[in-house]
């Protein structure tokens, strides 16, 4: 790909001086495909209840991390973090609240999640 005068390549970080830096090299651990329509299904069920209203996604050299908030402006309520290193040993998934308690951590996402998943409560109609 070519770019003409005044364009740059965005994959070039910018120093500030007019120069590009090279990109960093240490590679950031993700989530995939699978894991995000995963997380963002049960994000958007509890958002669709009134649980949540906002979320953050980091991705660092050791952990991926999901953050859920109830409002924009606070701490967030739990965080999903897959921590690559802890897989052979406590499961690179885990669920951990806003004061830092492990609500469950394992080898599988979906079962981790199962905590935050909250039962459909079921609808009784009472014949008067």
């Amino acid at each position: 790909m070519t770019f003409g005068p005044g364009e740059t390549d965005p994959s070039q970080i910018h120093r500030g001086d007019g120069a590009f830096a090279a990109a960093p090299q240490h590679p950031c651990v993700t989530f995939d495909r699978r894991e995000l329509d995963r997380i963002l299904g049960l994000y958007g069920r509890m958002v669709a209840a009134g649980e949540w209203r906002d979320y953050a996604i980091d991705f660092l050299r050791d952990r991926a991390v999901f953050s859920v908030f109830r409002h924009a402006a606070e701490v967030p309520i739990y965080r999903i973090e897959k921590n690559p290193k802890l897989a052979r040993r406590q499961g690179a998934y885990s669920v951990i609240t806003a004061t830092g308690l492990i609500m469950r951590r394992g080898p599988e996402l979906d079962r981790v999640l199962r905590v935050l998943d909250k039962p459909e409560k079921a609808i009784r109609l009472v014949a008067n």
